[in-house]
């Protein structure tokens, strides 16, 4: 009887908490839907559009403290062209063509780039 008591209290503290998830928004702009989705304090995880229910235009993922984290396009729901994700002190660009990654290139703070004068 106790381990079911304690198994209801925990379900009952979860549907709680899930019920404090900001559900995903979606506003319709011309032909393409706009849709932003949350992380679970509130603050924006992930925005991008739709058309025709499939990925499309720029995306752009966020952390909790709104710093960009991931950004890239999609096409027809397939990744296209240049993506690119911070992480740290670490820039990655991912370059995908008939979606797959062609090439990556890594940038580093601390690299130094070297010019002719």
């Amino acid at each position: 009887m106790k381990r079911l008591l304690i198994l209801v209290f925990a379900m009952c503290i979860g549907a709680m908490q899930a019920q404090d998830q900001k559900e995903p928004t979606y506003e319709v702009e011309g032909d393409l839907v706009k849709a932003t989705y949350y992380h679970s304090d509130g603050s924006i995880y992930q925005q991008g559009y739709f058309k025709d229910k499939k990925l499309t235009g720029m995306w752009t993922q966020f952390d909790t403290k709104g710093n960009k984290v991931a950004m890239g396009f999609y096409k027809e729901g397939k990744k296209v062209g240049k993506w690119f994700q911070w992480n740290k002190n670490i820039l990655r660009e991912i370059t995908y063509k008939d979606s797959s990654v062609s090439d990556v290139n890594v940038w580093k703070e601390d690299v130094r780039v070297a010019s002719n004068k």
